[in-house]
């Protein structure tokens, strides 16, 4: 990919799996907190999978011209601030509800308003969608660390966070939860891993260290990635695999790839020896996908084609969003 353009075009791409789920799942689908990094190629993924469907969504469009941008691709907006629950009464309703609306970088600065965005609103929108479907964003930062060689945890493992954020996180799934088992609510509560885009994310983060030849902090020895592409239509497709009460689902990569050798593998491409730091931890925030690849199968980009992507564009200079993932954090202070 050399332009942006190919790359937006890729990520949305809808898989014939996502089509046929879409076309088996009735009503018009409404995305919350559209205007993040993944928002629009996933609004834009779902509109190209059912066209016939309205695709809404919804934010407060602070960006300049993000909101133009897609409505260009199709896709109805409308700004509104989730915390305002006046204006969250006035949203539309729609049979389908994809939740991404959170707040996680600077929660150390303000615990009170990650607390507000990760609790309050979903309560608010749990409410006010209660006869949708509503698959909701999470993270794998819910769970406690999990061994690396044991492929982590599964869904069935109960939340043990550490961390405003992470806390914060399991009041988000504790609101959809409640609202699930008080008005019958069908859903998902998406546990997400790593997802992979060119101008962000774990791999880019491990490239820019080996390029730039700045140590790379190797405690976090492993993680799950998946394509931002696969990660969309796993997402969506989600939809026609609620379950009511809602159930969380781990989205991610089918192996816990090894920091140490994606670091190689760039300093391969770039011809530079990676710089490590530190020793590799038996544990980390690591989760096992069984589940949603008996779903869904296996993701169609496999990892040593992400590293490949990453590497053709970091040695470009291409652009960038300049948010690192921060991934070898491990002490959940975001």
């Amino acid at each position: 990919m050399d332009t942006e353009e190919q790359l937006e075009e890729l990520i949305s791409r809808p898989t014939q799996g996502l089509i046929d789920d879409l076309a088996a799942v009735d009503g018009d689908i409404v995305v919350l907190g559209v205007a993040g990094k993944v928002g629009p190629s996933l609004a834009r993924m779902a509109k190209r999978a059912a066209p016939g469907k309205r695709v809404i969504g919804v934010a407060r469009f602070s960006e300049a011209g993000s909101q133009e941008e897609l409505e260009g691709w199709g896709i109805e907006t409308i700004k509104c601030d989730l915390l305002d629950q006046a204006a969250v009464a006035k949203l539309p309703r729609a049979a389908n509800v994809v939740y991404m609306a959170g707040k996680k970088f600077g929660t150390n600065d303000d615990p009170s308003f990650a607390w507000a965005m990760n609790t309050m609103v979903p309560a608010t929108v749990a409410s006010h969608y209660r006869a949708s479907r509503i698959v909701a964003f999470s993270t794998l930062c819910v769970y406690p660390f999990g061994v690396v060689a044991h492929n982590g945890w599964d869904e069935r493992v109960e939340p043990r966070p550490v961390g405003d954020y992470a806390n914060s996180c399991v009041g988000r799934e504790r609101a959809f939860q409640y609202g699930s088992h008080s008005w019958g609510t069908a859903g998902r509560l998406i546990r997400l891993n790593y997802a992979i885009d060119l101008r962000y994310g774990v791999l880019h983060d491990i490239a820019q260290w080996v390029i730039k030849g700045e140590p790379i902090p190797i405690r976090t020895g492993h993680a799950s990635v998946i394509w931002q592409g696969d990660a969309n239509a796993q997402i969506l497709r989600c939809l026609k695999h609620a379950t009511s009460p809602t159930s969380p689902i781990n989205i991610g990569g089918p192996e816990q790839a090894s920091v140490r050798a994606i670091a190689h593998a760039f300093g391969e491409k770039f011809g530079k020896a990676p710089i490590f730091d530190g020793a590799e931890e038996p544990t980390g925030w690591v989760n096992s996908t069984f589940l949603s690849q008996r779903l869904f199968g296996y993701p169609n980009v496999p990892l040593a084609r992400m590293i490949d992507w990453v590497a053709h564009w970091v040695e470009r200079d291409m652009p960038i969003y300049g948010k690192p993932t921060r991934y070898e954090v491990r002490d959940g202070l975001f």
